[in-house]
């Protein structure tokens, strides 16, 4: 068939030796406000490529709206916290809030003026209402504020550690400790309940002693506010080091003394563009500026996450709340995997190979501490969200690249255990009982959960048949066929059955269901965005089940001209192109298909309106949640001309839709 010709195998890019450096200088394209307006959910503060600290201003501490912390035309400020989320529909962190103010002008501290504010890469900067000009930078591990006061005023510093950015209203510190070893130094650490229960240690150190300490019970909280009140300051400048860790106090101590030794702050910064040019330099675009300031910053946004949590001497606290130590000094978290395996997990194995090992190993670490791979990671805590076991294709498709080559058997035992053993996020005995979820068996999701198992069994089957284990490749290669099972002819749809094998009656293909708004079949999406979820692992299959080529493309040419019953931006409706929903992810395969039937020209089309649409260089410029780099991959790799269609098997569609070409420049592939 046309399609299956159309497919290549890992693209030939990679392996030379390093090519000298371009004559531009790709950070002056990042523009860190991009998404930070409106359903983006990003953030301006700085950041190290994958570093567990990326401070930033807070304009409010919950709501879907500020999973991030912030949104670019809120003024308010309720200070600065440490570490964030990129992207995502739910908040979580927001460590160790700091605040500068000046006695008697606390609310105008709270008010940030816009028109000061500035982002650029490595650096953050914006002056309050009580005219206190603030600085942010960081290494990896290390926070560094850089406050200075108005001449003839008093300074002082706020310390919350009872604050973070949360979706719960009830209390979020369950238990905490603070210590004050000198005036220039104060320790601590604690447990926290929000989207995952965590810990986390602390080490903040001053560049100015101080002449008064108060601590102040935080209501609702297991913790103190501590307001710390300065003399003299040189200069009328205070600077604070945040050092963060997830084992300890010991920990954070050392994070700061191997990170930053000194007081520099613009070495700092100077240090942070350095990590972050290494990287930006691996692509080049030959474009005007408005699609370079989408690209670079595309590819800016698909490193901040996940995080690399370990300490500098690589222990890290795993899964089962142990502290562990990891050989080659990485234990990566904050892995938004339901998102990022279609395109941001394929794009760094291309474009930052020396760092897919050690996300690799990460997910095989917490398979032996917890029972089975993880499903949505934040601090090293699975926190269960969405649906299926996609760290399954990740590894396959990571291990067919030539990643962790020697570990083969370990992977396959990793992604069996995961798929034979049930887990708080998998009925294995229900599903393979029934051949699909019954809705009226699991709370909601039943199709998507049941749709999206088969893409987790298809990958099974393909890492079994590179090993030779026929028998297992045989198993799974039937159950990825099960979503034959819940095919509907009549309405040419995959649709809810019950455990007697009825249908789900009323049935409306159009309306989107979310399981935490109205619990339904389907995964923020509705039946008709949900029915292309098998063409990510066999879409001969799925074409047969609709009738060949020209009833697939004619399915196609309907889903992207029916017009959306219920637009609600919450259940990932966004981005509308007909049913297709650009602003979320289960359909971002959905538009290279045509390609995959000998009609590119319908692919390169919708491609380059998805583009115009979707994607700019403002604060509003990405239209639905970033999700740790994934809407901002989906660009990238449009600019790049190909697709991982089969995200599984390391297999690239090459369509080149724009009339400027992106190019990974060659490098050295080490790892």
């Amino acid at each position: 068939m046309r399609y299956l010709l159309t497919l290549l195998l890992a693209l030939p890019f990679l392996g030379y030796s390093q090519t000298k450096t371009p004559p531009f200088d790709p950070i002056q394209y990042v523009n860190p406000f991009i998404g930070t307006d409106g359903t983006g959910h990003t953030f301006p503060g700085p950041s190290h490529p994958f570093g567990l600290v990326q401070p930033g201003p807070d304009n409010a501490d919950h709501s879907w709206a500020y999973t991030s912390g912030y949104q670019y035309k809120d003024t308010t400020l309720l200070g600065f916290s440490q570490t964030r989320l990129s992207g995502t529909g739910i908040p979580e962190l927001g460590d160790v809030l700091l605040l500068p103010f000046t006695p008697g002008k606390e609310s105008q501290a709270r008010r940030m003026l816009k028109p000061t504010e500035k982002a650029r890469v490595g650096y953050y900067a914006v002056t309050t209402s009580a005219q206190i000009q603030c600085e942010l930078t960081c290494t990896p591990r290390v926070a560094l504020h850089r406050y200075r006061y108005p001449k003839g005023t008093k300074a002082a510093l706020m310390l919350d550690q009872g604050h973070g950015l949360r979706f719960l209203n009830d209390s979020l510190v369950i238990s905490s400790a603070q210590y004050f070893p000198s005036k220039k130094r104060i320790t601590g650490w604690a447990r926290t309940r929000n989207w995952v229960k965590r810990y986390y240690a602390f080490c903040v150190e001053l560049s100015s002693p101080w002449v008064r300490l108060e601590k102040t019970a935080k209501t609702g909280e297991q913790t103190s506010i501590l307001s710390m009140h300065f003399g003299a300051l040189p200069n009328r400048q205070l600077m604070v080091k945040v050092a963060l860790s997830t084992t300890g106090i010991a920990g954070a101590k050392a994070n700061l003394h191997a990170e930053l030794p000194h007081w520099n702050f613009d070495q700092t910064v100077a240090e942070c563009q350095a990590a972050w040019k290494k990287y930006l330099l691996r692509t080049s675009l030959i474009a005007p500026d408005s699609h370079r300031i989408k690209f670079y910053t595309a590819f800016y946004h698909l490193l901040l996450q996940p995080a690399n949590i370990a300490d500098v001497d690589g222990r890290y606290r795993g899964a089962d709340d142990s502290v562990r130590l990891s050989s080659d000094k990485t234990y990566y978290s904050t892995l938004s995997i339901w998102d990022i395996y279609r395109t941001a997990f394929p794009l760094l194995q291309k474009l930052v190979p020396e760092r897919v090992p050690g996300m690799l190993n990460s997910l095989l670490l917490h398979h032996e501490a917890a029972g089975f791979l993880p499903i949505w990671t934040a601090w090293g805590q699975d926190n269960y969200c969405m649906i299926g076991n996609h760290s399954i294709p990740m590894l396959v498709g990571a291990w067919k690249d030539g990643f962790l080559p020697h570990e083969g058997e370990r992977i396959m035992r990793a992604i069996k255990e995961t798929s034979l053993r049930s887990h708080p996020h998998s009925d294995w005995d229900l599903y393979l009982k029934h051949g699909f979820y019954p809705y009226d068996k699991v709370s909601n999701e039943a199709v998507s959960r049941s749709l999206e198992t088969c893409l987790d069994d298809a990958s099974v089957a393909m890492m079994a048949t590179w090993l030779g284990d026929s028998s297992t490749a045989q198993q799974f290669r039937h159950r990825a066929s099960f979503y034959r099972n819940l095919y509907d002819a009549e309405s040419r749809q995959f649709r809810g059955k019950d455990s007697r094998n009825q249908w789900r009656t009323p049935f409306d293909p159009l309306t989107p269901t979310s399981p935490l708004n109205n619990p339904g079949d389907y995964t923020e999406a509705n039946a008709w965005q949900y029915f292309w979820t098998p063409a990510q692992h066999d879409f001969p299959g799925l074409v047969a089940l609709l009738g060949g080529e020209n009833a697939t493309e004619a399915k196609l040419d309907s889903f992207f001209s029916l017009p959306m019953k219920q637009a609600n931006a919450y259940l990932g409706q966004e981005g509308l192109i007909g049913q297709y929903a650009h602003g979320n992810e289960p359909g971002h395969h959905v538009p290279w298909l045509y390609a995959l039937l000998g009609k590119p020209e319908k692919s390169k089309s919708l491609i380059r309106r998805i583009i115009d649409e979707n994607y700019g260089i403002g604060p509003n410029g990405l239209l639905g949640n970033d999700d740790c780099g994934q809407l901002s991959a989906w660009l990238m790799a449009a600019y790049l001309g190909m697709y991982p269609v089969y995200p599984a098997s390391n297999q690239w569609l090459q369509l080149q839709a724009l009339d400027y070409q992106a190019t990974i420049r060659p490098f050295k592939r080490e790892y």
